[in-house]
């Protein structure tokens, strides 16, 4: 809708508006538009002929004008009742999916031998070393997955269980420190 020299956005952007708010929201099962006015949208065109039409309907009776808007009152409390409702289940909906994806962490106890991932190392000075240093020795879980790990030369330090697996000392292709690089000294 805008030119092509494009400085004619602030032009369209009633349109553009006015569009949006009236766009059926999935999340909410309404429109922006009847969440604010408790009333579905009408065009320029539909209004004309619906307010003569309520006009001669209601015939000016204030004791009818007052019971249709508390009616209506009542209803906007409703729809907003539902798009909240709407929301919640839409929103749990996107936890379970994302959640499905998630991995499961590991877990480690007290004892536990495991290699650090050492996520400093520069990538091409050596793209063949490993990037996985130690052993370290489990010495205490907290909650959260985060793992306090000590090594002799190292002292002990707090580190996120995503960058640990599990060592297993008869595994003899992963020598010490990650083969020849230097020994991981926490930040």
């Amino acid at each position: 809708m805008v030119s092509h020299h494009r400085k004619d956005w602030a032009d369209q952007l009633d349109d553009a508006l006015w569009a949006y708010r009236t766009t059926y929201k999935t999340t909410i099962g309404t429109t922006a538009y009847r969440l604010i006015y408790g009333k579905a949208c009408h065009l320029p065109v539909e209004l004309e002929h619906r307010v003569y039409r309520a006009i001669k309907q209601l015939n000016f009776d204030h004791h009818l004008i007052g019971r249709k808007r508390k009616l209506q009152l009542n209803e906007l409390d409703e729809w907003r009742t539902m798009a909240y409702e709407n929301s919640l289940r839409y929103k749990e909906r996107v936890k379970e999916s994302h959640d499905r994806h998630i991995k499961q962490a590991k877990s480690f106890q007290e004892g536990d031998q495991v290699l650090l991932f050492n996520s400093r190392q520069k990538l091409f000075p050596g793209k063949l070393k490993s990037w996985w240093h130690g052993p370290y020795l489990v010495t205490h879980v907290f909650t959260h997955h985060n793992v306090k790990i000590s090594d002799p030369q190292n002292g002990t330090f707090k580190v996120n269980g995503q960058r640990l697996k599990h060592y297993f000392p008869g595994n003899n292709t992963l020598q010490k420190n990650g083969g020849n690089s230097p020994p991981y000294v926490p930040p």
